[in-house]
């Protein structure tokens, strides 16, 4: 363990970095609570998209980094922020009709769309925690609307009554001229409908921790600030909630960066120490723009695990949190590949090497045995010419190239090849276009069948890729990416695939010259 934990100190993998800065709030002396809070927050006014899975993996793998360089116990806070009232339908959910007639309540006092919890909120809270479950995440499930209606917000919520002068002059320095004259940090949730109002305060009484104020019919009303009568504006329930639970990490989104001074000044006014924190940049969909739980645009969890294995999003997390990443399909394939490459040289590496894969950190310092011999990526062009209808369909060829594999010994590959088919099926054959080849093009591909008729090299994939490589230089292919792209364009109907000797291997020099004799007839456009 000493010598991980040396490595650990000095390795320059992100985790590790905001764990070291974690390690230095508690130098002088440990938590009085008796262990280092991890918080990540869940706003489920949609159905839960990757983006708030990666602030739980992200912060998932800074805890276990955390746990290799202090002997402090850990917690990490999964926070459901369902007392919100519901502010817009999202579009991506059914009755929306029904939605609109509930507007402004607490999501917890929404109905379900889908007829299968208490309230909406409960059903979105619950997709969250399937998901989460599914990979394994150690935490804790805390909903607002329990930590407000149970008391154990209470006496931060008299504290905030108390203090209210000193939050609102944070918060009315961040407003327009216009909205300050209307604003509260408290939300009063109205007795008779149930609504949550966003109205000026006529009184904050901070003796008997009780608010006034008129609704929207002009009647006064008088609430106690506890018990669930009346939530925090977002901004200061963040730093309130901090100050209640002692937090000492949080991550969130580079939108949320600005507001990190009333986050932690709220917290301190009531008493808390501001938590260590990091920013993330944010997801974009295919065409740039940033994925939006309302929208819908981007990609969801459901239909990541549809085409690849849990292994492959924790990877696709671990990559640059504070860059910026296109988020669509198309990345799922390359993020799979990546992954069991650095699973591959992870028993090759030292320590201070195995501390900076990313691996490490995906699997908590245990990571498994990758038995991908064939790519992912050679898969989806086996899939696209082997016409197969799940996995067994593909391994007839896998055995031919990889004779000591098998669905039983070789697990992960198997998996693989059933998300390939899946995702060739519905990703890749929509879009296929095939072309005839050009005069020049035509003149290499019957040179290059006839090498392939007469060959007598087996399947070594590396010889099959130099005789490849010859026959387009010869032809004068310059560059020769153009020779491969012209290869991958008339016999599969795509521009880009992995290394075509390596496919020529995998799927057999036979069938590879059958293929070749389909497409110069003209059979595949």
């Amino acid at each position: 363990m000493s010598a991980l934990r040396d490595a650990a100190m000095k390795s320059k993998a992100w985790p590790f970095e905001e764990a070291r800065a974690i390690l230095k709030r508690y130098e002088k002396k440990d938590p009085e609570k008796g262990h280092v809070l991890f918080e990540t927050g869940y706003g489920p006014s949609g159905l839960p998209h990757i983006g708030t899975f990666g602030e739980v993996a992200r912060t998932t793998m800074i805890r276990r980094a955390f746990e290799i360089i202090s002997d402090i116990p850990t917690r990490l806070i999964c926070f459901s922020d369902d007392l919100d009232g519901m502010r817009k339908v999202p579009e991506n959910v059914p009755q929306q009709d029904m939605l609109r007639e509930h507007m402004q309540k607490p999501l917890t006092s929404v109905p379900d769309p889908y007829g299968e919890y208490p309230s909406f909120g409960h059903h979105n809270n619950a997709m969250l925690r399937r998901f989460l479950d599914t990979f394994g995440f150690e935490y804790e499930f805390i909903s607002a609307t329990d930590f407000y209606g149970s008391g154990r917000f209470d006496a931060v919520l008299r504290r905030a009554a108390e203090r209210y002068d000193a939050i609102m002059n944070i918060m009315l320095a961040s407003l327009r001229e216009e909205r300050q004259q209307t604003y509260s940090c408290f939300l009063p949730i109205h007795p008779e409908t149930g609504r949550v109002l966003y109205v000026p305060m006529k009184n904050v009484d901070a003796v008997r921790g009780e608010i006034t104020f008129d609704d929207e019919d002009g009647r006064e009303w008088t609430l106690p600030v506890t018990g669930g009568n009346v939530k925090l504006q977002w901004k200061p329930d963040f730093g309130a909630r901090w100050a209640a639970l002692d937090v000492d990490f949080e991550m969130y989104g580079k939108d949320h960066s600005t507001n990190t001074p009333i986050y932690d000044g709220i917290c301190e006014v009531l008493g808390g120490r501001k938590p260590n924190h990091m920013t993330y940049e944010l997801f974009l969909d295919d065409q740039g723009q940033k994925i939006s739980k309302s929208k819908g645009n981007g990609l969801t969890i459901d239909e990541w695990l549809t085409y690849a294995a849990t292994e492959s999003l924790s990877y696709f997390m671990y990559q640059k949190p504070k860059t910026a990443k296109r988020m669509h399909f198309d990345v799922i394939p390359r993020a799979v590949d990546e992954y069991h490459q650095q699973l591959k040289a992870y028993p090759t590496q030292d320590i201070d090497g195995q501390v900076n894969n990313p691996v490490w950190h995906i699997h908590g310092g245990h990571p498994p045995q990758s038995k991908m011999v064939v790519p992912f990526s050679m898969l989806l062009n086996l899939a696209s010419v082997a016409g197969a209808k799940d996995s067994k369909g593909l391994w007839g060829y896998i055995r031919a190239y990889a004779p000591e594999a098998s669905p039983e010994t070789h697990p992960d590959l198997d998996a693989a090849a059933g998300f390939a088919v899946r995702y060739f099926t519905d990703r890749i054959a929509p879009t296929r276009q095939f072309r005839l080849p050009d005069e020049k093009e035509r003149a290499a591909m019957v040179d290059l069948r006839a090498r392939l008729v007469a060959w007598e090299g087996g399947q070594d994939a590396d010889a099959l890729q130099s005789m490849v490589f010859a026959v387009g230089k010869e032809h004068g292919f310059e560059p020769l990416r153009d020779w491969f792209k012209a290869l991958y364009e008339v016999l599969l109907g795509a521009s880009e695939g992995p290394r075509f000797g390596g496919f020529v291997a995998l799927y057999g020099v036979k069938e590879s010259v059958a293929l070749m004799d389909r497409a110069l007839a003209g059979e595949l456009v």
